[in-house]
C-alpha cells in the first residue's frame, strides 16, 4: 500500500521529519512510503496512494503560501478525494501557530474529499491530536513521536482500504 508524504520546507526541518514519517510508514509490512517536496511530486505514485500525508513550517502562525497554493492550484491532478489524510508541522515556538496550520491543512483536506485521521487520543500516548509538531528546541527528541505518526497512518490506510 502506498502512502505519499507532501511537504513544503524552507530550512529542511520539514523535510527531515517527512523523511522520519516514511521510516514509521515502511516499519509496517506492506507499506510503501514515497516522499516528495511540493514542488518535485510524482504524481502517479500519489494518485496510486490509500493516504496522503502534507507537511509545513509554520509561518506567521499557519501553513506557507507554497502549502496553500498545493491545495488551491496544484492537487487537482492528484485524485486526493476519497484518500487518508493527516498533517505535520514544524514550528519555532510551542505558541507559534502550527496548530493553526494543522488545521488548515486538515480543512483543506477536508474540502477535498478527504478521510482526515491524526490518533489523536485513541492509542494513547504519545498523544497525537491533530498532527505531530516538531519545534526548534526539542527537534531531535521528535523524530521518534513521527516515525510512530508513520506508523498509525499506515495502519490506519490498511484498515480502512485492505492491506
Amino acid at each position: 500500500m502506498k502512502i505519499s508524504i507532501l511537504y513544503f520546507s524552507k530550512t529542511g526541518k520539514t523535510a527531515e521529519m517527512a523523511r522520519e514519517i516514511a521510516a514509521g510508514v515502511e516499519q509496517v509490512p506492506g507499506c510503501q512510503a514515497g516522499v516528495f517536496a511540493l514542488e518535485e511530486l510524482d504524481l502517479e505514485f500519489v494518485r496510486d496512494s490509500a493516504a496522503v500525508l502534507v507537511g509545513t513550517p509554520t509561518w506567521v502562525a499557519s501553513t506557507t503560501w507554497q502549502v496553500k497554493k498545493f491545495f488551491d492550484e496544484d492537487s487537482k491532478d492528484c485524485a486526493l478525494a476519497g484518500k487518508l489524510g493527516g498533517a505535520f508541522a514544524t514550528a519555532n515556538y510551542p505558541q507559534g501557530g502550527a496548530d493553526i496550520a494543522l488545521q488548515t491543512i486538515l480543512e483543506h483536506m477536508l474540502v477535498k474529499g478527504m478521510v482526515v485521521y491524526s490518533s489523536g487520543a485513541s492509542l494513547g500516548q504519545p498523544y497525537i491530536h491533530l498532527g505531530p509538531v516538531a519545534l526548534r528546541d526539542n527537534f531531535d527528541q521528535s523524530r521518534e513521536l513521527f516515525r510512530i505518526y508513520g506508523q498509525r497512518m499506515a495502519r490506519k490506510a490498511q484498515e480502512l482500504f485492505g492491506a
